[in-house]
This record gives C-alpha cells, structure tokens and sequence, in this order.
C-alpha cells in the first residue's frame, strides 16, 4: 500500500499595476491529503542489465522474491516457488529435503543440470564428478531466487540449463541487533523452527541463522531430520570495497520409504515395503568474497567458495519386488549396501567489469578467470550391517569399489556488450574450458588395468545475444550459445562385472537458443519465449558381444536429440477497490523432446530410439493461479498440470515387474496459501498442499533411491508464525 502525503503552502503576489501588496507573513495551511492505492504484485521480477560484475542483458531470467509469495517456503514446495516461471519440471522425491528441478527438458535430479549457487557461490558438489547439489538450503533464509536460463552459460559454466543462485536474507537494519523467528507446524507431525540474528556496528554487517526441521512422510517408515547453520560477516572499509566471509553448512538424515510397483501403488500409495534405509549428506560451504569498485566504469569481484562434505547412504538396495526380510539361514535380516562419497570441490573466480565509451555510446565489457580443483572420493558396494538403524558401520572392511576422482578445470571468458543504438544492445562473448580427471582406484569386480583412466576436457564455447527495446516498457531478446556437460562418474564407471566403458566416450554438447518477448503495458506482465536445445552424445548402454560371442553391457554415448518449445507467462492485476485488487496469471510451457539419433539396449538385442520422446519430458507444463489481496491480507490458489512422461528411451508404455519402466501418467494439483501480515513484525502464513488429495508420482528412476514408483505427498497443511525483534 502507498500512502502519498502532500504538504503546499503557496503565496500569490499580487500584480504590482495599482494593485495593493499581499502581507508576505500571511499563510495558508492546506488540509493534509492522503491517497491509498495497492502495490502491484512484485513475485516475479527481471534481473538489471548490467547487476555487479554480471553481464544479463539479452538473456532469459527471472527472479522470485520469496518474502512476496504466498508459498509454503518450508517444505520447498517447488511448484509454488517456481510457478510464475514457465517450464520448470518438478521431481516429487524427497519431501521437504531437496529441491529437484529442471527446464527444457533436461534431468531434474537434484537439479544437476544447473549451475547451482548461492550468493554467487557455486554449490554443486563435484562439478565435474557428481554435479548434483546435496546442499540443502533452508528456504526461510532465502530472500529471491535467481534464474539465468541457458544463453547465459558462457559466463557460468559446464551446464546446459543455465545457473540458478539462491540470494540469502542480509542485513538491512542500522542497529546492532535483529532477531527473526519462523515456526512451522504441520501434517506427519511437522515441526520447523527457523532463527536469524543480524545487525550493524560501524563498518560490520552480520548474519546469522540456525535451521531444525522433522517430519515423518507422507509414506509409512518415512522420517526426516534436518538441521542448517550459517553465517556471513561483511566489512566495508570504503565506499568502493566490501569484503564478505560467509560459512553454510546442511546435514538431514531421511528414512527413505523404498520403491513400490504399479500393483502397489494402486492399492496403497502410502505403504512402505523399506524400514532400514537412510540417507544422509552432510554438506559445508565455505566462502570469502571482496568487491571492489575500482572507478564509475569498472569493477573487480575476486571469490574462492568449497565444497566440502559426504553422501552417505545405508540400503537394502533391491526392486519393491524384492522383500527385506529376515534370511532363514541366519534369523537376522540380510546385510545392507554402504556408499560413501566424499567431496572436496575447490573454486576460485575473478570477474571484471568495465564500461567504455566508443561511437557516443557506451559499452561493457565483462571477463574473468576460473579455476577448480575437485576430488571425489567414491566408496561403494561396502558390506553394512544387518540391523535397522542409520548405521554406517562396514562389517567386512574391503569396498566393492574404492575410487578417486580427480579434477583440474581452468576456464576463461569474455564477453561485450555493443550499444548500436540507444535501443539495442548486441552481446558477443565465448568461453574456454581446459581440464583434465583422473580416475583411479580399484573395483573388485573390473580389470585392474582397466584403472586409472584419464579424460581430457577441451571445449571453446560461443555465444552471442541480443535486446531491442522498441517501447520503454517492453523488450525483444534472444540469442544463442553452446553448452557441454561432462561426463560423470556414473558415466565412467561400470556398475557391474557385465559392463563395460567405451574408452573413447565423449562429453556432451550442444546448443540453447530463444527468442523472446516480454514486458508491461498497464496491469498486464507478459514474457513469451520459443527455444531450441541441442543435446549431442547423450550418455546410455548398449547391448554387445565379445569375440567369443558373450554378451556384455557397453557403457558409451547413444545418441542425440532435440528439445524445442514454447514458454508463456502471462499477468494481469485488477484494482478492485483503493484497498483490494486481484492477481491472475498464467505460466505455460509446451515441449517436445525427441531423438534424432541413436539407439539402446532393449534386452539382447539394440532398438532405435529415432524419433522417442525423452525421458521426463512432458509437452505440457502448465500453472495457473489467482490471488486475492485486501490491505495486509492475500490468498492465492494454484493449479498445477504436468502431462505425462516416459521413464526410457524406449518410451515403453506398459510398466514392467518392478515399476522401473513405464508412464509416467499425467497429473493435476490443486494448492491454497494464505498470508497475514498483522505487522512489521508479526506474520502468520497458511498452506494446504494438494487439497483433492491426487495420488500421483512424477518420474520412475533408475538409480537412486531404487527403480520403481516413488509416491508423492498427498493432502497436508502446515502453518508458519514469524515474528520479527
């Protein structure tokens, strides 16, 4: 609500032609005017141009102020945080633990298809060997979320989908301290209580939190507990440098409830046929920062973060079909499997910005320096115990596979932005990538001279963008730029003694490009997107024989494919009354992800896939929602469609044994969340996810945490208070 508050004296002279001389002491005191009106909704946002020593002009972005949303931030219900911005693919998996989500098409698993950071700090934890993001944010100290689709690559890195940065709450009060609670109480005995201290003394700004959260699943035998901690300081000694250290740690251990078949999830989503498996990843970010504003046209941003850590991991790894339990040889359940990765991943990046005059007009210039020194150290297949707790105890200490992955990665880039007019801006820039991993070890099962084995990374990446403004409020934008994602440790390495790796297996690439327009006229928001992404040297298996005519699995690049669609969002807001208004949008995505080329293993035999859609690529995603607001008051509803999906390139239709394999059916769900702000400092949020109670699930993975139909949570509430001192 704006509150404009007019204050005029005015005084008249009077005509000096034989008119007499007002008294220049005399006043008049006008009455006091106060006009109310609603703020429009400012949930969805745009990056600036030109943001610190970030170039975004012409790229696909958006921002989520998460302060604004009626969300339930808690759980990190994704598709409440990402519902304006179209296209996003939400995986169900974890509860309230992970947020695993994709674009265009692309692997949704702890969305390693991103560049992953927050505040700038990269949090994937082995860029290289295991890009998957085991870092899990408490959403309450999250104040926007930032995304740069994939034209932005260029000046992020290895991955296609383009970065996404988590901006954590800072310091905004001049005092030296402020407390901030957020308490969370909800179904399966939820509770969440979230706590932050921050303040100002002289040139020191801090920030403080501390995160527990537990909740039993919406599944039997499910159950996490989760704790987060972190802490930033920032010293400005001047008006040009700010120098900021800044520590995040997460570490949740999840009861995971095991996979079901199709036969068991129709009779009962919510059983359980797993009670002694966990799941636990412990995860340090350390980083240290200094900005410095060298003059008006330039600036330097120097970094070094790591990534420091464990997955941990005890189960009883087996199909639904398998049942745990107790071996009638030994009258104990059967021993469990261990794996334990290790992660100590290395960052440091200079950035560069400088402005320059050429032509009358002014230019920018952004480059910098990154280099990363990763190893993953993987320990699998180790013999656990035959009990029922979190238990990573080992009762033969040999591993089945005892691996290092070592990385060295040095890139450099460049980029300009050209102002040919004072309404376009061209942007050219590329990017090299050198490094080198390194694999050594031993598996048990595999050839010792088949390790070590080292893999060179050498890829010069182009891009180029554009922005033409043809109205002050709305912009034309695109551009294209190439992408590669390296293979990863799961693509390296055999996952039994019938597999084998392809000695020349290639790294990915490819290319995004978009073509966009967006902007506002009146109390209408518009972004509409069409792209292409290019996918070449997917990774997968093939069926072969050797020379004497044995079959084997062969580990290597199937084939290429091609996802092409196009993104909408859409919001118009209507003054109701000078203190109401209504909210309603829409944000829509149409897909089609195929194959061009290639074939896979289809029992002993290969198929093509020429012409399959992809894996977890529905044509429609589909969020549209309506908020009402009365003065501190909001509600909004949303519906949230997902059409239906494959589970293999195959596109098998009809689900196997297991439930690996099969459709993925399509699914619509129906949330409401409500706000009220009593004051400044008092804020009661309310949620009630999946109101109709749709039993649903959203991808049939293959690896982690078992093959088979992981069910999503079904109807639950939950009610947040946050109180501000």
């Amino acid at each position: 609500m704006r509150f404009l508050f007019v204050y005029s004296i005015v005084f008249f002279l009077h005509q000096v032609n034989g008119q007499s001389v007002l008294d220049s002491n005399h006043t008049v005191q006008l009455s006091q005017i106060t006009i109310q009106t609603m703020a429009a909704p400012k949930d969805l946002q745009r990056l600036e141009p030109l943001q610190g020593t970030y170039l975004f002009s012409g790229k696909k972005n958006e921002v989520v102020s998460t302060s604004s949303l009626d969300a339930n931030l808690t759980e990190k219900t994704g598709r409440q945080l990402f519902a304006k911005i179209p296209g996003i693919f939400v995986y169900d998996m974890e509860g309230s633990n992970q947020l695993n989500i994709a674009s265009r098409g692309l692997d949704p698993h702890r969305g390693w298809e991103f560049n992953l950071r927050t505040d700038g700090v990269i949090m994937n934890s082995d860029m290289y060997g295991y890009p998957a993001s085991h870092y899990s944010i408490p959403m309450e100290s999250v104040e926007k979320i930032e995304l740069v689709r994939g034209t932005g690559s260029l000046q992020y890195g290895a991955q296609f989908g383009g970065m996404l940065n988590y901006v954590t709450k800072q310091n905004n009060v001049d005092r030296p301290i402020h407390f901030e609670t957020y308490n969370t109480y909800g179904s399966y005995h939820l509770f969440s209580t979230y706590n932050a201290v921050d303040g100002k003394y002289k040139k020191f700004r801090y920030y403080a939190y501390f995160s527990r959260r537990s909740r039993d699943g919406y599944r039997q035998n499910e159950h996490t507990d989760y704790n987060a901690q972190g802490i930033n300081f920032t010293y400005t000694p001047t008006e040009n440098i700010s120098l900021r250290v800044a520590w995040v740690r997460s570490d949740y251990t999840y009861r995971i409830p095991g996979p079901l078949t199709d036969a068991m999830f129709v009779r009962d989503p919510r059983q359980s046929m797993r009670f002694r498996n966990y799941f636990n990843p412990i995860i340090h970010i350390p980083s240290i920062s200094c900005k410095w504003e060298l003059s008006n046209q330039t600036k330097l941003q120097w970094m070094s973060s790591a990534v420091l850590g464990a997955r941990n991991s005890v189960l009883f790894d087996n199909p639904a079909t398998v049942r745990d339990s107790i071996n009638l040889s030994t009258f104990q359940y059967n021993n469990r499997q261990v794996d334990i990765d290790h992660f100590n991943s290395y960052t440091n990046e200079i950035r560069v910005l400088h402005q320059y005059r050429f032509r009358k007009e002014t230019n920018t210039l952004v480059a910098g320096l990154q280099i990363m020194n990763n190893q993953l150290h993987r320990t699998q297949l180790g013999k656990g115990t035959a009990g029922s707790d979190f238990d990573l105890h080992l009762v033969d200490p040999v591993w089945g596979r005892d691996l290092v992955f070592n990385t060295n990665n040095l890139a450099l880039y460049a980029e300009n932005s050209f102002r040919i007019h004072h309404d376009l801006v061209l942007n050219m820039g590329s990017r090299l990538e050198i490094g080198e991993s390194r694999v050594s070890g031993k598996i048990l099962y595999y050839p010792e001279n088949a390790i070590p084995v080292t893999i060179q990374h050498h890829f010069p990446l182009f891009g180029a963008s554009f922005s033409y403004k043809p109205f002050p409020q709305s912009e034309l934008y695109g551009g294209l730029s190439t992408a590669y994602r390296p293979m990863i440790f799961k693509d390296l390495i055999p996952s039994s003694i019938y597999e084998k790796v392809d000695p020349h297996i290639k790294d990915a690439k490819g290319f995004n490009a978009e073509l966009g327009y967006r902007g506002t006229a009146k109390n209408v928001k518009w972004d509409f997107t069409g792209f292409i992404l290019q996918y070449h040297n997917r990774f997968g298996t093939l069926a072969l024989t050797d020379q004497n005519n044995n079959l084997y699995i062969y580990r290597t690049n199937i084939g290429n494919s091609l996802t092409a669609g196009i993104e909408c969002f859409i919001q118009a807001t209507w003054p109701l009354t000078h203190m109401s208004q209504l909210t309603a949008f829409t944000s829509s995505a149409f897909m089609d992800g195929h194959y061009t080329s290639g074939s896979v293993k289809a029992g002993n035999q290969n198929k093509s896939i020429i012409g399959n859609k992809i894996e977890s690529v529905p044509s429609w995603i589909s969020r549209n929602g309506i908020s009402y607001q009365l003065k501190k008051w909001s509600i909004t509803g949303l519906i949230s469609y997902t059409g239906k999906t494959f589970a293999d390139a195959l596109n098998t239709f009809t689900p196997n044994a297991t439930g690996a394999i099969g459709l993925v059916p399509d699914y619509t769900l129906l949330d409401l969340n409500t706000t009220f702000k009593f004051s400044s400092n008092l804020e009661v949020k309310a949620s009630i996810n999946n109101i109709l109670n749709k039993q649903y699930f959203t991808k049939r993975p293959l690896f982690y945490p078992g093959p088979g139909i992981w069910p999503s949570d079904g109807r639950n509430a939950s009610i947040s208070v946050i109180t501000r001192l």
